[in-house]
């Protein structure tokens, strides 16, 4: 990305409008512009039984349907494509415009019409529209539920007393180390035995993330207005994933919270009334908008055939109780058990899991509150189970290399793992990974340690980020820089891209790290030093 193409600043947050110009440019620069079918929606697709496999798709479009083969089919609609929004109790009274966040873009002519609004949540989208309508002069009142997960964490930009960018910290590779990360071997240093097999370590690993959670809360000074308060986070610094935010905001956010244009109600929504939203304490007050920060459906929206493949896929689906069937990987409670000893006695610390409300319930079990939907962010589902996070374990899929994910994973380093993931995806259907997933279908026991060693890392989650999405699907903040590692070890390339050892482990990885890896994986591959190994 050149900054004077897209009007982007070193230092500057990118906004959406140069994101945008950048995937359009992005497009037309590699030529694949005129591949993209616009205004083409999945809603079927189906895998063929043959030995080469191979997928249908149906896809709706403003002419009517359309039937597409694909030999390989990439799922990347990642997790925030379909938005949840439940229904409230009056709402077909309310009158006023009442949608979910991922619609705030729609509906921004509010901004300037309303007099009063109500934003419901406190992810890092639900403080995005709190800043745009206090700054435009609209009155906000902003709902956090005391039976959810409270406010997110946010921080500025740069925190520690060293005052260092936050998303470098987290790709820090020596910073990486106070994470206890399962596949934190992959980056070749032996250093985790310590921060988290011993006692000294771990109390070394616990005094890291006290000053960095102490150190947000401080900056941020909440307890200096009551308004500002009630934003604090309920969770614990180490233990929250991808929802950890910035404030990318120009003006302070928190000067508007402590003035009458926000008020901040720790209540629950008892219904709504014309013109009206009320609180099960007795509070109510007017509002023209009813915003609702409430989550998303993080499964594939489309259907896909034939029934019951997503147990082998490794995507979401239904928990079952008891035995489930060997291509259920997901819902083999004898694997779990198994995982769950083995991350317990690699990493001690995360025994002690954090206590972040005792009173939560889930919002669609909230008086006033519900929902039909298939699928909800509250509904019991399995995670994603796929081996590197990337394509499914068994081994009917790994003979075809017909399927792959693309997305699946949360982090602070989006455009990286886009990057190496695409090249790791375009490497395995060819056929060209140096380890290779598919070399073990011939093998039983090969097979059954890699499904066992993605049902280890994806059950990981659970414990390192519970109060996140970590039991949902992989979302990881100081463990990225070693996934990246994994990965090129997989491609056959060295992980190690500073030039130096004091550098590798001090100086933070950034995109620019990774701008040639493709060519340098071509002329690796070319040059014929691709070799085989088994999982």
């Amino acid at each position: 990305m050149n900054p004077d193409d897209f009007d982007v600043k070193v230092g500057e947050h990118i906004t959406g409008k140069a994101v945008n110009a950048y995937l359009k440019s992005y497009a037309a620069h590699f030529g694949i512009g005129d591949l993209i079918r616009l205004e083409h929606k999945v809603i079927v697709v189906e895998h063929q039984d043959t030995s080469e496999g191979g997928w249908f798709l149906t896809a709706a479009t403003p002419t009517g349907e359309s039937k597409i083969f694909a030999r390989r089919l990439i799922i990347a609609t990642g997790l925030t494509s379909e938005a949840f929004l439940p229904h409230f109790e009056g709402q077909e009274t309310f009158g006023g415009k009442l949608f979910h966040s991922k619609d705030f873009q729609k509906n921004s002519d509010t901004v300037k019409t309303a007099k009063a609004v109500t934003v419901f949540g406190a992810t890092k989208s639900a403080w995005d529209a709190v800043y745009a309508y206090a700054v435009a002069g609209v009155k906000v009142n902003w709902i956090i539920r005391p039976s959810g997960h409270g406010p997110c964490w946010i921080a500025p930009t740069h925190v520690t007393p060293l005052k260092k960018w936050i998303e470098k910290l987290a790709n820090t590779r020596l910073l990486t180390w106070f994470s206890p990360c399962i596949w934190g071997d992959a980056d070749g240093y032996n250093i985790r035995n310590f921060y988290h097999g011993t006692v000294v370590g771990r109390a070394v690993v616990d005094t890291f993330w006290k000053i960095l959670g102490s150190d947000v809360l401080t900056l941020n000074d909440y307890d200096a207005h009551p308004d500002t308060a009630k934003l604090k986070p309920w969770t614990e610094a180490m233990f929250t994933g991808a929802s950890f935010s910035i404030l990318n905001y120009d003006k302070d956010i928190f000067k508007l919270v402590r003035s009458d244009k926000v008020d901040v109600y720790v209540g629950e929504v008892d219904h709504l009334s014309p013109g009206k939203v009320h609180l099960s304490d007795g509070t109510e007050f007017e509002s023209d908008v009813f915003l609702a920060s409430t989550g998303w459906k993080h499964v594939p929206a489309f259907k896909i055939l034939p029934e019951g493949i997503e147990k082998e896929l490794g995507i979401p689906h239904q928990r079952t109780e008891g035995s489930a069937t060997a291509e259920d990987l997901a819902n083999n409670e004898e694997l779990l058990k198994r995982a769950d000893q083995e991350i317990l006695q690699r990493f001690p610390r995360l025994k002690r899991q954090p206590v972040w409300n005792k009173a939560y319930v889930p919002l669609t079990d909230q008086k006033g509150i519900s929902s039909k939907d298939e699928v909800t962010p509250y509904k019991p589902l399995t995670p994603y189970t796929l081996y590197h996070f990337l394509v499914p374990p068994s081994a009917r899929f790994l003979r075809t290399r017909d399927v792959a994910f693309a997305g699946m994973i949360s982090n602070f380093s989006t455009s990286t793992t886009a990057h190496l993931s695409g090249l790791w995806i375009s490497a395995y259907f060819s056929g060209k990974l140096s380890i290779d997933p598919a070399a073990a279908i011939d093998d039983e026991a090969s097979l059954k340690n890699l499904q066992y060693q993605t049902l280890l890392w994806n059950r990981w989650g659970k414990w390192r980020y519970p109060t996140d999405w970590g039991s949902k699907n992989p979302s990881i903040i100081f463990d990225a820089v070693p996934y990246f590692d994994l990965l090129q070890r997989d491609l056959g390339l060295s992980p190690y891209r500073k030039g130096g050892r004091l550098a590798e482990m001090s100086d933070p990885y950034g995109p620019e790290d990774y701008r040639t890896i493709t060519e340098e994986w071509m002329a690796w591959h070319d040059a014929g030093k691709s070799g085989k190994a088994k999982v």
